[in-house]
């Protein structure tokens, strides 16, 4: 059923048709599952599934000074992409946390292209048209795109049906702009939040009912599935990446989340000295894996203690894996806590739950 005074995304009904149960996700109506998380999950795990991940927001960037932008907003180097190359990166904010995660494409000399998460399209668009001083073209195509995530390892057997591009060639973290589908100016991204390999769609609202029809035709040898947001958390889970408001938000660094690989001190970009410091000098806590050894499923919030009984930190994200047939999480502990196999223990229901902080992915990548 449609829920009032949500936005909906160009494939709500089609979703409504084919069962889906809808929750309301970043004020849009959202898919959050169809045949049940597990069956979904390992769908993509094996073979291939689609989501609808519409809500998300992607902004142009153009002009001569768009580089110059960029390079002191987001905390990677841009200057390293060239075209048809896709980077992850964060918006820094000014007091050592994150405005956002993102993806940073590079179309051409001058022009790029954003993707950022569906929750954070204000507050991303008015943050970098803060320090947009010098007239850079910045348009939101968010209300007219459409994106979909063909993900697992049979999503190339089932697009390359439908393009003459040769997906085999498309490098990890690199994008196209082509013909699938019958239907032009497709851009084409080999990235994904899974961990299981794929390609991302990014198709005009208009004609992604189309492209999603031809798509489950293509994959129905391969079993195609639609996917939902619940098992798109925890395919993203089992491999380590951080979801924006649970494991990474305005408060913590991107040195604190191990995200010091995105973070480049060779520019200048916002508040780097206070980030630099974060590395120079260490930080108090980290974000960690870590997998129950007894049983129980850690939780959004859950503190995580020593085996004194001392809180040392909190669960960012949690849940059974599907995968693993076992729990997993992530949370920040202590740095003293950070190191692989110690044991620490997640707070249940006041009962201690004995973990080990564990190396992420917990899953090998394919």
């Amino acid at each position: 059923m449609l829920t009032l005074d949500m936005k909906n995304t160009a494939l709500t009904n089609k979703h409504i048709s084919l069962g889906a149960k809808m929750v309301p996700f970043a004020g849009y109506n959202m898919p959050v599952s169809y045949s049940g998380l597990n069956d979904e999950h390992l769908t993509v795990r094996n073979a291939v599934g689609v989501f609808d991940v519409s809500h998300m927001g992607e902004f142009k960037i153009k002009g001569p000074k768009a580089l110059d932008l960029l390079q002191r907003v987001t905390s990677n180097d841009v200057s390293k992409l060239t075209d048809g190359k896709v980077q992850y990166s964060c918006l820094p904010n000014d007091k050592g946390g994150i405005v956002d995660d993102l993806l940073v494409y590079r179309v051409m000399e001058n022009e790029y292209y954003l993707v950022v998460n569906a929750s954070n399209i204000e507050k991303d668009w008015n943050w970098i048209s803060k320090h947009n001083t010098q007239g850079v073209e910045m348009i939101d195509v968010s209300e007219k795109t459409s994106l979909l995530a063909v993900q697992g390892p049979k999503a190339i057997n089932t697009l390359q049906k439908l393009t003459d591009v040769d997906l085999s060639k498309m490098e990890y973290y690199t994008f196209t702009v082509g013909k699938l589908a019958g239907i032009d100016h497709i851009v084409i991204s080999n990235t994904g939040y899974t961990g299981a390999g794929g390609f991302e769609l990014y198709v005009p609202n208009e004609k992604v009912e189309e492209v999603w029809n031809k798509v489950f035709e293509a994959g129905k040898e391969f079993g195609i599935k639609p996917v939902g947001l619940g098992a798109r958390d925890t395919l993203r889970l089992e491999m380590g990446f951080c979801l924006y408001g649970n494991d990474i938000d305005d408060t913590t660094s991107p040195i604190e989340a191990g995200l010091g690989w995105i973070t480049k001190f060779t520019k200048d970009f916002t508040n780097r000295a206070q980030i630099e410091g974060h590395k120079t000098n260490g930080v108090a806590k980290k974000l960690v894996g870590f997998e129950m050894i007894d049983r129980g499923i850690p939780r959004h919030d859950y503190q995580i203690a020593d085996a004194k009984g001392n809180v040392i930190g909190k669960v960012t994200s949690g849940t059974q894996s599907p995968s693993l047939n076992k729990a997993i999480g992530m949370g920040y502990v202590k740095t003293e806590f950070a190191k692989p196999d110690t044991e620490i223990f997640i707070l249940i229901r006041d009962k201690a739950i004995k973990a080990k902080v564990a190396k992420i992915p917990f899953l090998p990548k394919p």
